[in-house]
């Protein structure tokens, strides 16, 4: 295998090639199926402010937003928030001596988010397919509760599959996600369309569908409550209020699982034909096609659904609650093609999630490249393959942690919260597929749930980087003569000061005694024990490289 070090990547991307690439991370179609059982299911009934938990999420994400369109127009080039952290402080007249250590803290923040994400999104495609194939082999896989073991070998073959293509480079990468882009967004929003329909066309006391235990429609009478054991909303108005602050909080600390991406067109700088225009128009176009648009539109269309017949609460038992409405409404709307309408649009979902673990693959491994380009990480992950001009050493690095963590999240994807009763664990399949990941309700219970805890320590790292961000943001226009009020301080402090109270959520939500403990303090843990390895790591090497940790004369 060839390297090379003095080769540079080749700009090829324009203003829909770089925004396409971001709004592959920020997949609806995807994270729609993805969040919503976790949503459904973190400090129930919580569930309820599913929809204002992604509003609060989706406004600290545009105030980010805004601090990375600013940056870039200053700092095009490959490193994102990396290389933005160093240019701000260098260009000041005194926090310039604090350039490296503000670098090497965002650059590490960013890794806690970068090679954690992918994670949940192999582990995601391992419990839709199991998902799937429960649906023709039932005597081998329960659908509702799919074989750990299956999932987590379909997540460990899916994230070395997309990092071969990742490994291949970013121009087939971007026709992959133009493709897959158009696709899902179509099929969500027709998916809402029939969601709405159905509620319109099912007011309480009417007859609906429901699902019995082998995941068939049965006939139910619908109602309406925001209490009892089946809780959904009564009213259209009642999917978009809030209901509690703590719960849209808590809500928001999953919800911006479905929002990150917008910022990883900034690491491309060096592959955008005109990076200083196109990438801070690109991350704005994202966010809010994906955002705004497509995720307020689907999310209410799937919290509108929900009845006494499939409410809050069985959504948080399944696998899928997604392809559970589908299977529902296209029964009651499309002439008994239920499962049928559910497979096409899993097959989008499919598709989506392709594009976004390709695109976090491509966004992280070069920021890793950016970082052993300077020699702050070891520097073989600063090379270029020979011939596909791409970050290799990281991407397969990466590649590997995906696999590691996904395999666990699947494994452990029926632990704490979404622990089957004694009673349903009986009724699975003995073989093989069962054989780890599914003993005992009480042994299960007092796990973590392994999919909540990869994804709130994924967030933890996102919402770090995000409000580091937006105070590096102030930093670079201190001094700026393009200086503006709202745009390089109200926004950006607007947006710190968000991220940072999603943060201490973390904690919050379990000395209040809201949801399981395990995962959000777990989380913290793990975040903790990342950043003082960073920190040992950064002295040693700083020492072995002869490198000043706080610069003592400014660079030229």
């Amino acid at each position: 295998m060839a390297e090379a070090t003095e080769k540079k990547m080749v700009p090829t991307l324009g203003l829909t090639g770089v925004t396409v690439n971001a709004m592959a991370l920020i997949a609806p179609g995807a994270f729609l199926w993805i969040t919503f059982v976790q949503q459904a299911g973190y400090a129930f009934p919580s569930g309820l402010a599913m929809w204002a938990g992604i509003f609060v999420a989706l406004m600290l994400a545009y105030a980010t937003a805004i601090s990375y369109s600013e940056l870039a127009k200053l700092y095009p080039g490959a490193g994102s928030s990396y290389l933005f952290a160093e240019q701000a402080f260098l260009g000041k007249t005194h926090a310039y001596r604090f350039a490296r250590i503000a670098k090497f803290v965002v650059g590490w923040a960013s890794h806690l988010y970068y090679w954690m994400y992918p994670g949940v999104m192999v582990a995601t495609m391992g419990i839709m397919i199991g998902y799937i194939v429960g649906n023709f082999a039932p005597n081998s896989i329960n659908s509702a509760i799919p074989g750990p073991v299956f999932m987590a070998m379909i997540a460990i073959i899916f994230a070395f599959a997309v990092s071969w293509i990742a490994f291949q480079g970013v121009n087939g990468s971007t026709m992959v996600n133009i493709a897959i882009n158009g696709i899902q967004i179509v099929a969500l929003l027709f998916f809402t369309a029939l969601a709405i329909a159905y509620r319109v066309g099912h007011p309480a006391g009417s007859m609906g569908l429901g699902l019995d235990a082998n995941g068939n429609t049965v006939a139910a009478k619908i109602a309406y409550s925001l209490t009892g054991d089946h809780p959904a909303h009564a009213s259209a108005l009642s999917v978009i209020l809030p209901h509690r602050f703590d719960w849209v909080m808590l809500q928001a600390t999953v919800a911006i699982l479905l929002l990150v991406g917008f910022e990883s067109v900034t690491a491309l700088g060096e592959e955008a034909l005109n990076p200083k225009k196109d990438i801070p128009r690109g991350v704005l176009l994202s966010l809010t096609i994906q955002g705004l648009f497509c995720y307020l539109i689907e999310y209410f269309g799937a919290n509108y659904f929900l009845n006494s017949a499939y409410s809050l609460a069985e959504a948080k038992g399944s696998a899928a609650p997604l392809g559970d409405m589908m299977t529902i409404v296209g029964n009651a709307l499309l002439g008994g093609h239920g499962q049928a309408f559910m497979l096409i649009e899993a097959l989008t979902v499919f598709l989506a999630l392709i594009g976004t673990t390709l695109s976090c693959i491509n966004t992280g491994a070069r920021v890793t490249y950016a970082m052993g380009r300077d020699e702050e990480v070891p520097e073989h992950f600063g090379l270029l393959h020979g011939e596909n001009l791409t970050p290799h050493r990281a991407i397969w690095t990466l590649a590997t942690i995906s696999a590691v963590l996904g395999a666990y999240a699947a494994l452990f994807y029926f632990a704490g919260g979404s622990a089957p009763d004694d009673k349903t664990i009986a009724t699975l399949p003995h073989n093989l597929w069962y054989a780890i990941g599914m003993s005992s309700n009480a042994s299960l219970s007092a796990l973590p749930n392994g999919l909540l805890l990869v994804t709130l320590t994924s967030n933890f790292g996102t919402f770090l980087l995000y409000g580091l961000t937006n105070i590096v943001c102030i930093v670079a226009f201190r001094e700026h003569h393009e200086f503006h009020g709202f745009k390089h301080m109200v926004v950006p402090v607007f947006g710190a000061i968000a991220n940072f109270a999603c943060l201490a959520f973390y904690v919050i939500g379990p000395l209040e005694g809201l949801g399981s403990v395990k995962e959000p303090l777990l989380a913290v843990a793990i975040s903790a024990i990342w950043g003082i390895y960073g920190a040992i790591y950064f002295v040693r090497n700083s020492k072995k490289k002869g490198k000043e940790t706080i610069l003592v004369t400014k660079p030229a």
